[in-house]
């Protein structure tokens, strides 16, 4: 049996490299997204596929293939804006500086408004907390929410405590639910989220926390949870709990994943 094929050049591996740089970075940039299980899923069929052509598979491989043309209309899909883009920046682009180029490239990492006022959301859930007053606020970032908003009553209100606070306030017929917040304003309340069925997640937490962790398991959207029974305030990120010891370790903690 002839094995050829692995044969290596220089080029051959400052090939591979090259993929694997772009691969990482692309990993970067879609983690905590649901699209990355889009992305993993053809990476994988990507990679069985070129093994099968190397080893002469030809009915494998022409399986394969057709499957991974279907892969490439589906990444157009998910990522028209993002293509679209990234082909008006490379029009765009001044290259004779690297860090003009840089710059433009910024866009891939988030568009999330840095301006949220974290200061007065930990305020109002502090404040929240004292009483014992059940809370699900649904922080947007850089996936669209649009599809949750639409189950529960828009709003468009400037963040300030008064309003998160009333929202929540146990004889408000908004309290049902989540809130979701976009750009520094209360978009919409009585959202419903879809709840994580995993069987990793404590007993003693409720349909609330399960709520926090599906949705942040979907997208990239962070949560801050008030229990109505502890009045413990919890953050949750991709999926976790994210543990803290004081408010001020909350603050940096939220302030960094939003610009992250």
């Amino acid at each position: 049996m002839s094995l050829d094929f692995i044969d290596f050049s220089f080029l051959d591996v400052l090939d591979i490299i090259l993929v694997a740089v772009l691969l990482y970075y692309i990993y970067k940039l879609l983690k905590g997204t649901v699209a990355i299980n889009i992305v993993i899923g053809i990476a994988l069929i990507f990679l069985i596929w070129k093994i099968t052509q190397a080893l002469h598979m030809e009915m494998l491989s022409g399986i394969l293939g057709y499957l991974l043309s279907g892969g490439v209309i589906a990444l157009i899909i998910v990522f028209q804006q993002e293509i679209r883009k990234f082909l008006l920046m490379i029009g765009t682009t001044n290259f004779s500086t690297k860090r003009g180029f840089l710059n433009q490239l910024k866009f891939l990492q988030s568009e999330i408004n840095s301006e949220i006022d974290i200061e007065t959301i930990l305020k109002a859930c502090i404040n929240l907390s004292k009483t014992k007053t059940g809370a699900l606020l649904v922080i947007e970032k850089t996936n669209n929410l649009d599809f949750l908003v639409n189950t529960g009553d828009k709003m468009n209100a400037l963040i300030n405590e008064a309003i998160i606070e009333s929202i929540f306030y146990k004889n408000s017929p908004l309290h049902d639910g989540a809130t979701v917040i976009r750009d520094n304003y209360i978009i919409a309340t009585r959202v419903v989220l879809p709840v994580s069925d995993s069987t990793k997640i404590p007993s003693r937490f409720g349909l609330r926390h399960r709520a926090a962790i599906g949705v942040t398991e979907k997208t990239d959207a962070i949560c801050l949870l008030v229990s109505e029974e502890t009045g413990e305030i919890s953050y949750i990120n991709n999926g976790e709990f994210v543990l803290y010891k004081t408010p001020e370790e909350l603050f940096k903690k939220l302030q960094k994943d939003l610009t992250a």
